[in-house]
């Protein structure tokens, strides 16, 4: 298996997005037991990226590396469970885990009139918050703190030099006055203090349609 940002240096970001996450051999016993499991609602793609400043939208897309689409609960764990864990990158890196096939993109139609609500924390703190994020996500338990009309569709895990940032995906920003999700997240992880916590749009962004 490949262990993200190791040995990375300077310059080799491109390359070391190109190496596989997983290794080819997790990879086929995963999908000898994809079909079987408990089904979760929605499928959810892992995807991993690197903070490259100075990158278009088109180049950021394109260093995307896709790890994994999960259907089952079984599945997201055999993923999970065999990917370097969030504490353990190497700052600039994201993990993203996005709803069906969908990008993580701002731009992205299927995005760009949403936002994300976002929070800080200690890095101590970090492997905890996202666990229990990515878990409420595909179990759909923010769908009780979020408008009719609106839907989660993301979570990432980003790995910063002094704090690490959380991010939850929502698809429509204007409807952000009804949702109760940070009060959800301060319940599933009671003890933790974020340093930070609110939510932005898309499109409020001033790196939105380049980077």
């Amino acid at each position: 298996m490949a262990a993200v940002g190791c040995e990375a240096k300077e310059g080799t970001s491109a390359d070391l997005l190109k190496t596989p996450v997983l290794s080819s051999e997790a990879v086929s016993a995963i999908q000898r037991d994809e079909d079987s499991g408990i089904p979760l609602q929605t499928p959810w793609t892992f995807w991993l990226d690197k903070a490259i400043p100075g990158t278009t939208t088109e180049e950021y897309k394109n260093n995307l590396q896709k790890i994994y689409t999960v259907n089952t609960v079984q599945t997201f764990w055999a993923v999970f469970n065999n990917i370097p864990n969030a504490g353990k990158m190497q700052v600039r890196y994201s993990y993203h885990l996005m709803r069906d096939n969908r990008y993580p993109l701002w731009e992205d139609k299927l995005n760009q009139k949403g936002g994300t609500w976002r929070l800080k924390c200690h890095k101590s703190d970090t492997e905890r918050v996202w666990q229990e994020v990515v878990l409420a996500a595909i179990g759909e338990q923010f769908a009780s703190d979020i408008a009719q009309d609106d839907e989660i569709c993301g979570v990432t895990v980003s790995i910063r030099e002094k704090e690490d940032l959380i991010q939850i995906w929502n698809i429509n920003a204007d409807l952000i006055s009804k949702a109760t999700v940070l009060s959800k997240v301060h319940s599933l992880v009671p003890n933790v203090n974020f340093l930070g916590e609110f939510y932005k749009s898309h499109k409020s962004h001033h790196a939105y349609g380049r980077r």
